[in-house]
């Protein structure tokens, strides 16, 4: 299909899923939160596509700047506008990645220095186990283990948190499909394959790591601060859970690693599995979800997407 259509088609889709919110029932429908939680599992799988499946640095803290993120706009919304402007403040929201992606950065720089594969993956795993620490024993600031709540008082419907969702699963998208298409893509994709190779073709490997991960942590950082808007509270075990990084991990293999579209497909595609699970297997949804990744790694380790062309390099 021509790439003009292609990006008409997108477009289109966009406009179909920015009108839903109009369909009568439509924001109080469970569909209606479920298009939402897959507009949040897309931008933070976006950002950890970017970090493994373009530059092939498995990282397993996620969560850890998904909670960054939704700690600072909490902090932000009860402290600098604490007058009742904090609600979806587009710079609340700015600065939620932002301070995400510069934990990302100043962690990334001695890990990625001197670590890399498994190594890297664990260190990234101790760096949300400090974090997790640092938010329970913060006091006053950060609440404790109990967290800190924001006032719901501005609360009156869905919509709002729906189309911002919509927006930066778009936005997310439309930024890991430009990087890929460009020099920066080319040299992160090189460093995938092989970072001695692209070393000495004068690709600065670390710098190009660094801002890759720090790419990822400023999108799990906005989708923290988004969600964090949601549930009107943060806390260590709501947003420092590991499934905020197992989730974006095994929707991305399931759609497609170091693709564009293979997040979104598997967002939608995990977000209704792990949905049906949570109503019909409320008690057995962890050991579900467990069973669920090993199927995945081994029948589907390349993705929906890559499906086909593993089965005709295979023939």
């Amino acid at each position: 299909m021509p790439r003009r259509s292609l990006y008409a088609a997108a477009a289109l889709l966009v406009l179909v899923f920015a009108l839903v919110p109009f369909v009568p029932g439509a924001p109080d429908s469970y569909l209606f939160f479920y298009l939402f939680l897959v507009f949040v599992h897309i931008v933070i799988s976006q950002g950890w596509n970017l970090v493994a499946g373009y530059t092939g640095q498995i990282s397993l803290a996620q969560h850890a700047f998904f909670g960054i993120g939704g700690y600072t706009t909490a902090v932000v919304s009860t402290t600098l506008l604490a007058d009742g402007s904090y609600y979806f403040n587009p710079w609340t929201l700015l600065a939620s990645g932002v301070v995400a992606a510069l934990f990302a950065a100043l962690i990334g720089v001695p890990l990625l220095s001197k670590l890399a594969g498994d190594y890297f993956a664990l260190g990234t795993l101790g760096f949300g186990e400090i974090v997790r620490v640092a938010l329970v024993k913060g006091g006053s600031v950060t609440g404790g283990s109990f967290g800190i709540s924001i006032s719901s008082e501005p609360f009156d419907t869905l919509r709002p948190h729906y189309w911002v969702g919509l927006l930066l699963a778009v936005l997310a998208t439309a930024a890991v499909y430009a990087i890929s298409r460009s020099r920066l893509g080319l040299a992160l994709m090189a460093i995938r394959e092989d970072p001695l190779a692209a070393a000495a073709s004068g690709v600065d490997v670390l710098l190009f790591k660094v801002l890759a991960f720090a790419a990822g942590g400023f999108m799990a950082g906005i989708a923290g601060g988004l969600y964090a808007f949601y549930v009107f509270a943060v806390s260590p075990g709501g947003f420092l859970n590991l499934n905020w990084t197992l989730y974006p991990i095994l929707m991305c293999v399931m759609g497609g690693n170091g693709t564009v579209l293979g997040p979104v497909l598997g967002a939608f595609v995990m977000t209704a599995v792990f949905s049906a699970a949570n109503v019909w297997l409320p008690t057995a949804h962890p050991i579900f979800s467990g069973a669920l990744i090993i199927l995945v790694m081994l029948f589907m380790p390349n993705g929906i997407l890559k499906a086909q062309d593993t089965r005709q390099g295979v023939r």
